[in-house]
């Protein structure tokens, strides 16, 4: 993978509007939040994963995370949802983990309402006691997106 770059910050401010500091924190959370960032980066990548602990950690939300990593220009990788993995084949479906069909009416009524984003993706996951991967998989095998990363990053 490669850096972070200003290509890719044009890129996602086409899709996306993140401020530079989404909830006005002080400079000396901002200190904090960029140290806890900084200490979460593995190979020079912080994971989705990564990111949501530094955020119950330092007490910002999500959003604030995702804009310190823009700001640091580094990337997120290992998406929960693996909504931006190389390859999704391994996430489409197979015969050892079918679709669930509750899980893929759930679904399909979320993207009806123009609903489903990352944080509704959870909150099914949790009230079907089923993985979140099994939500995003039923939307990726009926060809919808996911939107509203937690992270800012889609």
């Amino acid at each position: 993978m490669r850096d972070f770059c200003d290509a890719d910050r044009k890129k996602k401010s086409g899709r996306i509007t993140l401020p530079e500091n989404p909830s006005n924190l002080s400079e000396e959370v901002l200190v904090q939040l960029e140290n806890a960032v900084k200490a979460a980066v593995k190979d020079g990548y912080v994971s989705c994963p990564a990111g949501w602990k530094v955020a119950g950690n330092v007490g910002v939300s999500r959003l604030d995370v995702g804009a310190m990593i823009d700001k640091l220009s580094i990337r997120v990788t290992d998406c929960q949802l693996a909504c931006f993995a190389v390859s999704k084949t391994s996430h489409l479906g197979s015969a050892t983990e079918p679709v669930s069909e509750g899980v893929a009416s759930r679904v399909e009524a979320l993207e009806e309402k123009g609903e489903l984003t990352c944080v509704n993706v959870f909150a099914l996951a949790s009230e079907l006691n089923v993985k979140p991967m099994s939500v995003a998989n039923a939307a990726n095998v009926k060809g919808y997106k996911i939107r509203q990363c937690q992270l800012g990053c889609f």
